[in-house]
């Protein structure tokens, strides 16, 4: 007598060498994996923790259902960086998958399965080609510094603000004898001036003690910037001395640039791509028979922040790009627009250099 089979279900996956494959969902505690087959039947899905162990569980849970032929993870950059990695070093074929947009959500509901599925079956259907970063090399070095080095930026510009701030409203002898200072010998007077502390209730001594500590935190934070400027110059020029000599390039844009790439700049297509990855690149926004392009609000707005810093630079000092900007003022476009162009032929110009041999 012949029995048929029942179908697979979650929990009876099919095991064997068909292809499949898999999304995950990831958190800072744990990651939802689903997997499904070629024909788009979910398989099953289940959670792992974010650890190590959880990645090898998770990538032999994967495995144990077919051929895994691709593979869609949520937040490569951030929560998925470690299971990124561990996947990457296993040959397992990566793609990024962004979060599904809100009418999807609306429709199909949200929980971490779900997002887990969609992120399976855009996989599958390779609507997300977008490489990860490989997060293996210099060039990860050279990210984790920056962090650090804009952490400090901004929190020293903060005590600037407020040691200015302060000042405004301080008692008058003390706010006039400061007032006409320059920042630099404003941070140098504060930092040394010597209040009494057995006297902290009157309000001047009150605010030369908040003066000083402020003062103090701005010469701190200036020494760690300048610390982490020594560790990264000779890195960046290591890693792609091409790009640092380029016009209007330092440590800084250059760092920038090479942080966007990532460890693996051939993950980019085109320098197409690359303008659109810098948000450079026009968007078309036509209907009948209206043709124009809109501007581009996407993309990695620091690496956009990046080339309109070499732009400015160029615009001042390079004599073919003041002659350009002549030619096209000439023409009747407007310095936003001039600037915006500019933008679109140095992201060209720059892939090139982020994306050969020499930069490896």
């Amino acid at each position: 007598m012949t029995t048929i089979a029942d179908p697979p279900t979650a929990a009876q996956p099919v095991l064997g060498d068909h292809p499949v494959f898999g999304g995950v969902d990831t958190h800072a505690d744990t990651h939802t994996a689903a997997v499904i087959d070629g024909a788009g039947r979910l398989l099953g899905h289940r959670q792992f923790p974010a650890t190590e162990a959880g990645y090898g569980a998770l990538a032999a849970w994967l495995a144990a259902h077919g051929q895994v032929q691709r593979v869609g993870v949520e937040g490569t950059g951030v929560y998925g960086a470690g299971l990124a990695r561990h996947l990457t070093a296993l040959g397992m074929e990566l793609v990024e998958v962004d979060r599904p947009d809100r009418k999807t959500r609306r429709f199909a509901g949200k929980s971490d399965p779900i997002d887990a599925e969609a992120a399976a079956r855009a996989a599958l259907a390779a609507r997300s080609t977008g490489i990860p970063k490989a997060r293996t090399g210099p060039v990860e070095a050279v990210r984790a510094l920056r962090v650090a080095r804009r952490s400090a930026i901004t929190a020293r510009a903060e005590a600037q603000t407020q040691l200015k701030a302060l000042l405004v409203t301080a008692p008058e002898p003390l706010r006039a004898q400061l007032r006409e200072l320059t920042t630099r010998q404003l941070v140098i007077a504060c930092a040394a001036l010597r209040p009494d502390t057995d006297r902290i209730a009157d309000p001047v001594h009150a605010t030369k003690t908040a003066l000083r500590t402020l003062a103090r935190r701005h010469q701190q934070l200036t020494a760690e910037i300048a610390d982490l400027d020594a560790d990264l110059a000779p890195l960046v020029a290591r890693i792609n001395p091409a790009l640092t000599a380029a016009t209007g390039i330092g440590t800084d844009v250059a760092g920038q640039l090479l942080v966007t790439a990532g460890d693996n700049p051939d993950r980019l297509r085109s320098e197409a791509a690359f303008a659109a990855l810098c948000g450079v690149s026009p968007i078309p926004a036509s209907s009948g028979r209206t043709h124009r392009h809109r501007l581009n609000r996407g993309g990695d707005r620091q690496a956009n922040c990046a080339l309109y810093r070499v732009v400015l630079c160029r615009m001042r000092w390079d004599p073919r790009t003041r002659a350009y900007v002549q030619r096209r003022t000439e023409e009747g476009l407007s310095k936003k627009d001039i600037i915006r162009c500019l933008k679109r032929y140095i992201a060209r110009e720059l892939f090139y250099l982020l994306t050969s041999p020499q930069t490896a």
